[in-house]
């Protein structure tokens, strides 16, 4: 049977292509990424007032697709304006709350902590990512000849957002917590910077941290899943509800470093209360304890879900 062919549409971040690329991975589908930009004007307008024409975006989409997976606000209006275009020809799945009637889609895949349901709503425990442990038994090597110590600990650093500003008190409370709870109890500390991860904060681990610790400098995925396949705890900074979410792939107790935040979190607060209950993560605190849960691994039983649904659409 032929594979279908599908489109990723994103702004271009870490969190969303990850969601995009690990639905369509598990769908088993062949794929191409486009990155969505949106004419001066419609960057400020939110998509439930835009039209749905093409002038709303600049990428001409000329390839041949049976599925479109979209992330993110600006890939709203191209996913609803491909499948005004070809109607029943095309599936279009969004990821995320797109903030317009969920009407406008086949499947809408939406963090189960926003409390949205509807008929064509699938409903994920935390974020759907890439990663699969298939590809961390692959990278364990990765880093190995830089290990000298038995006990590792990863910190996953995200970045600012509206919601988190990253300031550097907060930022050297959270590297004293590493210091206390693990390196001075033997471990040896792996730290891992994301996209969004300022120049400056990883300038400061250099800086904080003794030479015996693994400090990684830019963004190097081979990095990231050997530490994740390595390490005995986690330990992920609270404003990426992804890397938590990706990071509940593997079993281990996973630390979330919490941040006053600067507005409202009301979202992220769901988040942490849901992973909590599901005994996937604990506070950073002046402890460190051991525990275990079932390994998260939402994208596949999505993914089977939709397989089920569309046997029905005549794609093939």
């Amino acid at each position: 049977m032929t594979k279908l062919k599908g489109i990723l549409l994103t702004e271009g971040m870490h969190g969303m292509i990850s969601q995009v690329e690990g639905l369509a991975k598990a769908l088993d589908i062949d794929f191409i990424h486009e990155k969505i930009e949106l004419n001066n004007f419609w960057k400020l307008i939110p998509p439930k007032i835009s039209p749905v024409q093409s002038f709303v975006f600049k990428n001409k989409i000329k390839e041949k697709f049976d599925i479109v997976i979209s992330c993110g606000r600006k890939s709203v209006i191209p996913s609803i304006y491909l499948k005004k275009k070809f109607g029943k020809k095309i599936i279009n799945i969004h990821i995320q709350d797109p903030k317009i009637s969920l009407d406008n889609f086949d499947f809408v895949v939406i963090p189960e902590h926003d409390g949205i349901n509807g008929e064509n709503v699938i409903t994920s425990k935390g974020a759907i990512h890439y990663l699969r442990n298939e590809e961390l038994d692959q990278n364990i090597n990765y880093l190995k000849s830089r290990i000298t110590k038995e006990k590792l600990v990863t910190l996953i650093v995200g970045g600012p957002n509206k919601y988190y500003d990253y300031d550097e008190k907060t930022i050297k409370e959270i590297f004293s917590k590493i210091n206390e709870n693990f390196i001075n109890k033997g471990f040896q500390l792996i730290f891992i910077p994301s996209m969004r991860t300022p120049k400056k904060i990883i300038d400061l681990a250099k800086d904080y941290f003794d030479k015996n610790q693994i400090i990684i400098t830019e963004v190097d995925k081979k990095a990231y899943l050997s530490s994740l396949k390595l390490s005995n705890y986690i330990v992920v900074t609270c404003d990426s509800t992804s890397m938590i979410s990706e990071s509940a792939i593997t079993g281990k107790p996973i630390y979330v470093a919490q941040m006053t935040p600067v507005k409202k979190n009301k979202r992220f607060i769901k988040f942490f209360e849901l992973f909590k209950s599901l005994n996937i993560i604990k506070d950073l605190s002046n402890s460190v304890e051991n525990w275990n849960y079932e390994k998260l691994n939402e994208t596949d039983r999505i993914s089977r879900y939709i397989k089920e649904k569309i046997k029905n659409y005549e794609l093939y």
